[in-house]
């Protein structure tokens, strides 16, 4: 009965609305360093599409980017769930779905959120996803490039980070931001995937989103203090 009760729509709804508060919470008294680069958000203010890219774990700041409209793809799973009706608080849109390097491809409804991506991004969109795929920290796959190869636009390697934070201990060290501390946002320059890239060019444009955005995430950690139980973030291990 309790697990009937966890996975009703009732049970759903209330998870994202307390997922929403507490992260209203941190918004309201999280002291913005504001963005790292005076430019932050130049290469947001017109009606070009980009792919905002980030790391597992390091996404639930993205509200408070202040990026709309904004296209989120987020996991099918229950956890996903109680994520997308967080995200319905701060009017962002939520594409369903997830990447896998294995043969999860098509459970995971890979193909359809590709599509639901490439359709908003055809829109003149922005799209947040993360680079690396479950179960695979920290390394970026080729979905996202062979995403912006398809699109025709930019990835925009973007860190979000509080100085006070405590991590899980699942495969992507997921960051539980904390209140009381500081926020700040870092991204690194545009990366752009040329439509006629073969392997070899959707290899190396992995590799750069993979450099920028580990460059963007350990300046945003380096710049807004460690405080709490924080530990630098090159000292995380990959997990496969």
């Amino acid at each position: 009965m309790f697990s009937r009760l966890a996975r009703s729509d009732f049970a759903l709804s209330v998870a994202g609305f307390a997922l929403a508060s507490f992260y209203w919470l941190i918004g309201a008294t999280n002291r913005r360093v504001l963005p790292a680069e005076p430019d932050f958000y130049a290469v947001f203010a017109d009606d070009k599409p980009c792919i905002i890219a980030l790391w597992h774990g390091e996404h639930f700041l993205v509200p408070f980017m202040k990026v709309l409209p904004l296209n989120i793809l987020i996991t099918t799973h229950r956890d996903g769930e109680v994520l997308a009706r967080g995200c319905g608080w701060y009017g962002l849109n939520c594409i369903r779905g997830s990447g896998d390097s294995g043969g999860e491809f098509l459970r995971k409804k890979a193909l359809r959120a590709f599509s639901g991506m490439l359709r908003v991004l055809r829109k003149g969109e922005k799209v947040v996803m993360t680079a690396d795929v479950p179960k695979v920290s920290r390394v970026a796959g080729l979905g996202i490039v062979t995403l912006a190869k398809h699109a025709g636009c930019a990835i925009v390697p973007v860190a979000l980070a509080t100085s006070r934070y405590r991590r899980l201990e699942n495969w992507d060290r997921t960051c539980i931001n904390m209140p009381f501390g500081r926020m700040i946002f870092v991204r690194g320059e545009p990366i752009s995937v040329p439509a006629d890239a073969d392997d070899a060019a959707l290899e190396r444009a992995r590799h750069e989103v993979e450099t920028a955005l580990n460059a963007a995430t350990e300046r945003a950690y380096a710049l807004v203090g460690q405080g709490g139980d924080a530990r630098p973030y090159s000292s995380f291990s990959v997990v496969k």
